[in-house]
């Protein structure tokens, strides 16, 4: 009996270990995803990026039969919610939805940061590339470029540029060194705060994509003077592009989705299957065009988002320095 009631303890412990070991093997198993997906803004809600997310997470979650949240984490320029994703576990249950100022404007201005933006992200894809439209209030004495600068030469400092991210606070400091100007930069927490102020009247001039702007373009309350990139939006067809006018400005507001670096090739690519499968749907594409988003490139591959990135990267770290300002 004695024998006997000091093997049944040990036979116990032994099945129990092999359990656990069973069940923590076939958890590792299980194929991904198998919980729930969070996609971290580093904007308050309303803002272009937030909007993008919250059409597309809905849509990636029936893709791939797990929930999808949105998480705004806002903050510091977006480097709160950068940073989170950078540091997480590389698992592809915490994602990026990365605008262009965070993750390639931010290196420049807030350098050194405690990631390498070069080497810390997975990209995934893009969502959108798009024009950014100089505006303001109808109060402002000016109906062109010319106008505006003419009007900024003769009250330098005085003019004051509302902006809620780093890509639109350095599309105006290079504005004013090609145009030779002072508009004073007024940072906000976000879109929809900068918009505000824009519409107020509280700021004179904003600088951002189409789609926060367009309801308000289209009322009356905000007037467009010049949109950046190659060609006229058609959403704003009687507003000329600042080559137009005769400065050689570009620049573009885009986001994109990105994994923290290491996560596995496979997740990444089943990511990605999922999201092209999600913006290549007609009703999706209708609905970012009425927006105002452009959507060349949307939907393009890891390794071409990649080559993308990295070149946007180098380019504007490069500008940023030559302008010699700072994230504030």
């Amino acid at each position: 009996m004695t024998r006997t009631r000091t093997v049944w303890p040990s036979l116990a412990l032994l099945c129990t270990t092999l359990c656990t070991l069973f069940l923590a093997e076939a958890s590792l198993a299980q194929p991904w995803p198998n919980r729930t997906i969070h996609i971290i803004v580093g904007f308050v809600p309303g803002g272009g990026t937030d909007v993008t997310a919250r059409l597309v997470a809905p849509r990636l979650a029936e893709q791939l039969k797990v929930p999808v949240v949105v998480d705004n984490k806002p903050g510091a320029e977006a480097r709160i919610a950068t940073e989170m994703v950078a540091r997480a576990a590389p698992d592809g249950y915490t994602l990026l939805a990365g605008a262009g100022g965070q993750m390639v404007f931010n290196p420049g201005l807030f350098a050194p940061l405690p990631y390498d933006h070069a080497r810390a992200f997975a990209p995934i894809t893009l969502f959108n590339a798009d024009p950014l439209v100089f505006a303001v209030h109808p109060s402002v004495p000016a109906t062109s470029i010319a106008e505006l600068i003419a009007l900024a030469r003769a009250r330098p400092g005085q003019l004051f540029h509302a902006s809620g991210a780093s890509a639109f606070h350095v599309a105006e400091a290079q504005f004013n060194r090609q145009a030779g100007v002072q508009i004073t930069h007024v940072p906000y927490k976000g879109a929809a705060p900068a918009v505000t102020a824009a519409v107020s009247g509280e700021a004179s001039l904003i600088v951002m994509s189409i789609p926060p702007l367009l309801t308000q373009l289209r009322a009356g309350r905000l007037r467009p003077l010049a949109i950046t990139g190659s060609k006229r939006s058609r959403l704003l067809p009687d507003t000329p592009t600042i080559v137009e006018t005769g400065l050689d400005f570009e620049g573009i507001s885009w986001s994109g989705l990105f994994a923290p670096a290491g996560t596995p090739g496979a997740v990444v690519e089943r990511l990605h299957g999922a999201l092209k499968a999600v913006l290549d749907e007609p009703g999706l594409r209708e609905r970012f065009d009425a927006m105002g988003q452009d959507t060349t490139g949307m939907g393009m591959s890891p390794a071409e988002f990649e080559v993308f990135f990295q070149k946007e990267l180098t380019r504007w770290t490069r500008v940023i320095t030559e302008l010699g300002i700072r994230g504030e």
